[in-house]
């Protein structure tokens, strides 16, 4: 049997009913109403791990993590941290030293063992969340009808309109892909939805999608702890499914716990959310690494379902995000720079944490025309494998298979490290190729690709940093050439839409001048030095090449520019006295 064809990119948004109705039925409020038992088996497991894997550096392991959460709370205190964070570390040191100098070596084991008890329950009982049936109502409530009286307000460019406009966030937003089969798959097993990551507005449009468009029940996912310090945002996140991480925190006792939550959550049947890639992309290109840690917590799910003999599989779904503008670009490309450079840059404020910023990008995003694309990707099993609507697995080849058989060995299903970190690594590489094939380009990405590539033709004697460096003022770009290239790179997307390896957002089946002129729009809205506009003339212009090249950044590893002829003579950039 041959697996399912990908879905092509829709122009019309479905809402979908609910794939389970009663919040009661919920796995993740399951999993909360259970929340004591749930602390319970991450202490016991994490404990039993890691005894193992240190029995004869316990102590030692202890030690090292005693010191890095001293010097956490020395240099990097939060407000939402603990008030007895110090007292704590300074007991369980005081204990260390007392129980295990001088003694013989089973009591200083057992005396190990249980600080590490402690420490693994301290952590657990931060990690774990829950989630509460009236605030997660409330929330619905409230966001919808906030996001939808200010898209109105927005729309309608007055307050008057707020209380008349009839408009909904959703039209905003456009779902495309293999939403049928992924609403299937919560009858066959476990969902992991692992999407790209630009921007901090990402978890809020991907859960405002999948509750108001898609209709899935709520998923596990994390939140930064340091996000809690805000009293308002910490009170919901507390009652709304997510688990709290704490990226300050790199002892291998803190990571372990963290590792286990995710693992038994999936195995208990808790949908998952996690942005695979760490953190939001610095450089704007979709994620090329992945962090191992919690996609690894899906790989050992799944082995841990079938060493129970259970029929219940574990599902990968990649999210590609697509955004016509970014609000923090400004400052995620000035972070990528720095790390990456050879030039010492500006530090730049990151506008994703102000307040006021977010309110700012919110009424520029109602009250313009430019629409955020969530691509939902064909779901796979935890091994890369393509599955269909009944959550069976199919080779490249369209053959059926069995995942059992992948955990299996002569003594049946058994427990391999060394075996689940390659399923892992394949795992990610999968994921990274199907975000390529999943993307959506948009308009405002290919004449950014177009305009920095012309820029970058213009200048071939210099690096990169040579090229940020150059004055925006100077350059010129005529809307022919622009245009020229566009049309030439459409054709080559063409043909990579007909083989399947990229996704085209409508606008890009226009001719070549609509699509600049609406790419143009679209990177002009945001930001106060646009990466490109318009000149009096008609031509296009740039005031900031940093932002210029983030936007471009995204069609990077498509290798566009090879398919334009630089000789041609219609395609030359205009260098201003």
């Amino acid at each position: 049997m041959k697996p399912p064809q990908a879905n092509t990119v829709k122009k019309e948004i479905n809402t979908y009913p609910r794939v389970i109705e009663r919040i009661e039925d919920w796995p993740i409020y399951r999993l909360s109403k259970d929340r004591s038992e749930f602390i319970r088996e991450i202490d016991e497991f994490t404990f039993n791990r890691l005894a193992k894997r240190h029995k004869k550096d316990l102590a030692d392991v202890i030690v090292k993590t005693i010191y890095q959460e001293r010097i956490r709370i020395k240099e990097a205190p939060w407000k939402v941290d603990p008030p007895n964070e110090r007292q704590f570390w300074n007991r369980v040191s005081k204990r260390l030293i007392k129980k295990t100098l001088d003694r013989n070596d089973q009591e200083a084991k057992e005396a190990a063992e249980d600080i590490l008890q402690k420490i693994i329950h301290r952590y657990s009982e931060e990690i774990v969340g829950t989630f509460q049936i009236p605030t997660f109502r409330f929330a619905q409530r409230f966001l919808t009808a906030f996001f939808n009286r200010l898209f109105n307000a927005a729309v309608g460019k007055s307050l008057r309109a707020i209380f008349r406009g009839r408009r909904h966030l959703y039209e905003r937003l456009n779902v495309v892909g293999e939403v049928e089969t992924l609403r299937a798959l919560f009858d066959h097993g476990t969902v992991v939805v692992v999407p790209t990551h630009s921007s901090n507005l990402d978890s809020i449009l991907v859960g405002y999608a999948m509750d108001q468009i898609m209709g899935l029940p709520s998923f596990s996912y994390g939140a930064g702890l340091n996000l809690y310090n805000f009293g308002p945002a910490a009170y919901f996140m507390n009652r709304l499914g997510a688990y709290r991480v704490d990226r300050r925190k790199k002892n291998p006792i803190y990571l372990e716990t963290l590792k286990t939550m995710s693992m038994l959550s999936i195995r208990r049947g808790v949908n998952s959310l996690f942005f695979p890639g760490g953190t939001r992309s610095r450089s704007g290109q979709l994620e090329s690494e992945l962090k191992m840690g919690l996609m690894g917590t899906a790989v050992e799910a799944q082995r841990v379902l079938c060493q129970a003999d259970s029929e219940k599989k574990v599902f990968i779904v990649p999210l590609v995000i697509c955004y016509n503008f970014v609000l923090e670009a400004p400052f995620l490309i000035e972070q990528h720079l720095r790390m990456t450079g050879r030039e010492n840059y500006i530090r730049l404020k990151d506008e994703g944490t102000s307040v006021r910023a977010w309110f700012r990008f919110i009424w520029r995003f109602f009250s313009t025309t430019s629409d955020i694309t969530l691509s939902v990707g064909r779901p796979m099993d935890v091994l890369g494998n393509f599955v269909d609507q009944q959550g069976r697995s199919f080779d490249r080849f369209g053959n059926e298979l069995n995942v059992r058989d992948y955990f299996a060995s002569a003594q049946g299903v058994n427990v391999d490290r060394q075996r689940e970190e390659e399923y892992t690594k394949l795992l990610a590489e999968r994921i990274v190729e199907r975000y390529h094939v999943e993307n959506v380009v948009l308009s405002s990405q290919l004449v950014a690709y177009a305009v920095f590539e012309l820029l970058l033709h213009e200048n071939p004697k210099l690096d990169l940093f040579g090229i940020l460096r150059l004055p925006p003022d100077d350059y010129l770009f005529p809307f022919r050439a622009v245009e020229e290239v566009v049309e030439q790179m459409q054709a080559t997307l063409f043909e990579m839409e007909k083989q399947e390896k990229i996704r085209l957002a409508p606008e890009l089946h226009r001719a070549a001048d609509d699509v600049v002129r609406d790419g143009v729009k679209n990177l002009g809205i945001f930001h106060t030095e646009k990466p490109l506009g318009f000149s009096k003339s008609g031509d296009i212009v740039s005031s900031n090449f940093r932002v210029l090249y983030f936007y471009h950044n995204r069609l990077e590893n498509y290798h566009l520019d090879k398919a334009v002829q630089w000789k041609s003579q219609e395609i030359e950039v205009l260098k201003l006295d």
